[in-house]
């Protein structure tokens, strides 16, 4: 629950409005693929007024050094080929659940079990969701 504490110290960009087809939503979804990474599902945020981002990004890994892998990778892919760093990052402690904050792009990279538990779909259910096949 401390991730989703941490999308409350900042503010949403209105400058930026993103869009699934953009570089930045491109390439975490490409980083997470190229990592193996399962479930990736994305929810669309923007028509929700109390939304922290215009989306959210969800997968697994399958074990905590993939959940590290991935993340790590999704924010070395970004500064390569979209020149952004994370707002914030937090998790590869534990490696049960890792958040990267792009602003208008929240990841989190979770096991299984934790992905249940938070149920993040359902507990943003109004929002629009899309499945992202690798």
């Amino acid at each position: 629950m401390e991730q989703l504490s941490a999308l409350l110290d900042r503010k949403k960009s209105t400058a930026n409005k993103l869009t699934r087809s953009s570089k930045l939503f491109k390439t975490i979804i490409k980083s997470i693929q190229e990592k193996k990474g399962e479930n990736i599902v994305s929810l669309d945020l923007r028509k929700i007024h109390e939304a922290v981002a215009d989306f959210f990004i969800i997968c697994e890994g399958t074990n905590p050094q993939q959940v590290r892998a991935i993340g790590e990778f999704i924010q070395e892919e970004v500064k390569k080929h979209c020149e952004e760093t994370a707002y914030k990052h937090e998790g590869y402690q534990a490696l049960q659940w890792v958040l990267i904050d792009y602003v208008n792009i929240v990841v989190h990279v979770m096991l299984p079990e934790t992905r249940k538990f938070y149920r993040l779909e359902e507990m943003w259910s109004d929002a629009g969701s899309m499945e992202h096949i690798g």
